[in-house]
């Protein structure tokens, strides 16, 4: 029987009595989410949900978004994560999208959640850490998680891609399952005296697995921050006395400014760090550990590969800069345009197989078939391999922004430029920056006799987009770059230098 809440089911027998999550002054142990988990499940039984039925969670790092996503699985439910910024137009789509029967959001989301659910014909439940807890607590607890095989489907995680339509990524519980362990045995080498810090965002799939998952499989705690603040992170570090950090780039720029103001004795319980979602600036590696004499291990993955595929690992040469080497059990390459694979050194684009690859795309076959070959994910990432092995992200084959760790597709936030009526043409690009590692940046073209500020339709994409999405840089041009066939080419697009910017 194959079923990630059995993790946590284990870890309660084997530790019933140890913190598994602390937020603040609240703290569940092992036993306590297990019993807390078990008493979702039972809601859900309670309100007629069935094994495969799709739930969306749309909660922050709190420990109400663990009880559901256990509970979730528990009863041999399918999870949706989803991030609480979302506008209504996102939640109505991701709840569409996947036929979720449920909603559970935070009450500050009300508005975006019940609009969005209200559209998709699903339930709206409004809960905290408290208001969930009251509403179980009169449930009997289901025995035992339903039994899955490795195969079923555990979670749906919306990404993007050029045409700018969100697809589901099925990850199942063995994607999820092997992708944890390897992850806490060999490169976190995590047992039930770690402390893991909880900053990554738990509905993304690198919060999920590296922290919620690999943490409860492990008999670790994790202490969470619900909203990212570096001296506040600090603070906990201190406090709990974390050995395990997890963050983005942005995370350990913002942590390394805060340094000065906390002793080092204050942090000395660091032990490993990780950092993913972009690339880390150098520098910035060699100040962090100088500064908490702790080490950094940079890896690399997507949401379509659980998302572990490659990392430098503790027992193994460390090159900064790059992204390591493929954990056990995956395969990586590197392969030109006609799928050969290229030479050390050489760029192509890099290729993953293995036991993370994602079952597919919910209900997209096409595009699951254009994604997956012969079991070989294509990543859209260009990279190289050195003579050791290792391998190294060159650039982004497909046009992604990463900002602050989050990913923001450009098609999709051009078509909600196209919908105001002053525009005929924009393109969205990134624009390279110093704390976010990338910002949104539009380039728009009016329609003619048409009238609008840059400023305009900047605030007009912000109220339809999540707030890490809309374009903070906005300018006016006469016509866009386009190629033979009149195709817009985004690749050619440049933003003004400030002084120069006629936004």
């Amino acid at each position: 029987m194959t079923n990630l809440a059995l993790n946590l089911t284990e870890a309660a027998s084997m530790y019933p009595g140890a913190t598994a999550l602390r937020c603040d002054d609240l703290a569940l142990s092992f036993a306590e989410l297990d019993d807390a988990a078990a008493r979702f499940a039972a809601l859900l039984d309670a309100e007629g949900s069935e094994p495969g039925d799709r739930i969306g969670i749309m909660l922050p790092n709190t420990p109400a978004f663990a009880i559901a996503y256990y509970g979730i699985l528990r009863m041999g439910g399918i999870v949706v994560p989803m991030n609480p910024l979302l506008a209504e137009r996102e939640v109505r789509f991701q709840l569409t999208n996947t036929g979720a029967r449920a909603l559970f959001a935070l009450p500050q989301c009300a508005e975006a959640a019940h609009g969005g659910a209200a559209a998709a014909g699903a339930k709206c439940w409004l809960v905290d850490d408290a208001s969930l807890a009251e509403l179980t607590a009169g449930l009997a607890p289901q025995p035992r998680p339903l039994s899955r095989s490795a195969d079923d489907t555990a979670v749906i995680l919306h990404t993007s891609g050029t045409t700018g339509t969100p697809k589901g990524a099925e990850l199942t519980h063995g994607n999820l399952g092997r992708n944890q362990a390897v992850t806490a045995r060999r490169l976190l080498r995590l047992g039930p005296g770690d402390v893991v810090m909880g900053c990554l965002p738990l509905f993304h799939v690198f919060g999920m697995t590296c922290g919620l998952n690999t943490a409860v499989a492990s008999g670790a705690a994790l202490t969470l921050l619900p909203r990212f603040d570096a001296r506040k992170a600090l603070e906990i570090i201190a406090r709990d006395r974390v050995t395990v950090f997890e963050g983005v780039p942005t995370m350990y720029t913002a942590m390394l400014h805060a340094a000065a103001e906390f002793p080092a004795e204050q942090t000395a319980s660091l032990r490993t760090c990780i950092s993913g979602g972009a690339a880390l600036p150098v520098q910035v590696l060699h100040g962090f550990e100088s500064a908490f004499g702790c080490a950094i291990l940079e890896g690399y993955g997507l949401s379509e590969s659980s998302p572990v595929a490659c990392f430098n690992h503790p027992d193994r040469e460390r090159k900064p800069g790059s992204i390591g080497v493929p954990i056990d059990g995956v395969q990586m390459r590197v392969v030109d345009d006609t799928g050969a694979e290229v030479a050390p050194g050489e760029v192509g684009e890099i290729q993953i197989r293995g036991h993370n690859v994602m079952k597919g795309y919910w209900q997209l076959p096409d595009a699951t078939a254009a994604t997956i070959t012969d079991g070989w994910l294509s990543t859209g990432d260009l990279g190289r391999t050195d003579e050791d092995g290792y391998f190294y992200v060159v650039d982004r084959k497909k046009e992604l922004i990463i900002r602050g760790g989050y990913n923001v597709y450009p098609r999709e936030i051009e078509e909600v430029l196209y919908e105001h009526p002053a525009v005929a043409e924009a393109a969205v690009i990134g624009i390279a920056d110093d704390y976010h590692g990338e910002e949104v940046g539009a380039a728009v073209a009016l329609k003619d006799g048409a009238t609008a500020t840059a400023e305009e339709l900047r605030a007009f994409v912000k109220q339809r987009v999540a707030a890490y999405k809309y374009p903070r840089r906005v300018w006016l041009v006469d016509a866009l770059p386009k190629g033979p066939t009149g195709k817009i080419l985004r690749r050619e697009v440049r933003a003004p230098r400030l002084e120069e910017d006629p936004s």
